[in-house]
C-alpha cells in the first residue's frame, strides 16, 4: 500500500510517499520526497492513505539534517523506480559527501557517459524523485554555478549553505 506524510521544513511542507514494506526500518520504503512547488512532484491521489507514523524514522532524520547534525541518511529507497542509467546517476550522486559538490561532467565520467553523455546526466538528475536524501543539490556545472533544480535554486542554494558546499 502507498503511503505518505507531510514535514515541515526550513524550505517548506515536504511530501515523503512511501511503499509498505517488510525489510524497512519503520516497515517503510520511501518512493519519493518532494518540496513545494517542485516540477513533477508527486502528489495525494486517491487511495493513498495518510501514514505519518511510517515516516517517523525518516522525519527524525530530516530534522536532525535541518538541524546541521547529521551528514547522511540512512534510507530505504523503495526498488524499481527509474531505468538502468538513471539508477547509475542516482548512485554516483548518493556518493557525493556532505559539504562537497560534483560536476554533472564528473558524474558522467563515473557512469561511463563522459562528453555528450552530459546531458543525459543533466536529465536523469533532474528526474531524481528523493530531493534532499539522494543529495542531487550537490550537482553543479562545470564552472560552479549552480545549474537546474526540481526544488528551484534558492532551495538548492540553501542547502548547499546548510552543507558548507556553496561555491564562491
Amino acid at each position: 500500500m502507498t503511503v505518505y506524510t507531510t514535514v515541515d521544513s526550513p524550505l517548506g511542507e515536504l511530501l515523503l510517499v512511501g511503499e509498505e514494506s517488510a525489510t524497512a526500518v519503520g516497515g517503510t520504503a520511501l518512493v519519493s520526497l518532494s518540496l513545494p512547488g517542485q516540477k513533477g512532484a508527486a502528489e495525494v491521489r486517491e487511495g493513498r492513505r495518510p501514514a505519518p507514523e511510517e515516516f517517523e524514522e525518516i522525519t527524525a532524520q530530516l530534522r536532525a539534517y535541518f538541524a546541521g547534525e547529521l551528514t547522511s541518511f540512512s534510507v530505504e529507497f523503495a526498488r524499481g523506480a527509474g531505468t538502468d542509467f538513471q539508477r547509475r546517476v542516482w548512485q554516483a550522486v548518493e556518493e557525493i559527501p556532505y559539504g562537497r559538490t560534483a560536476t554533472y561532467g564528473q558524474i558522467a565520467e563515473r557512469v561511463g557517459a563522459a562528453g555528450a553523455g552530459v546531458r543525459a546526466v543533466g536529465t536523469a538528475v533532474g528526474r531524481n524523485p528523493l530531493l534532499i536524501v539522494r543529495p542531487c543539490h550537490r550537482v553543479i556545472g562545470a564552472d560552479g554555478a549552480l545549474r537546474g533544480y526540481a526544488g528551484g535554486l534558492p532551495c538548492k542554494e540553501r542547502l548547499l549553505g546548510l552543507e558548507g558546499a556553496l561555491v564562491p
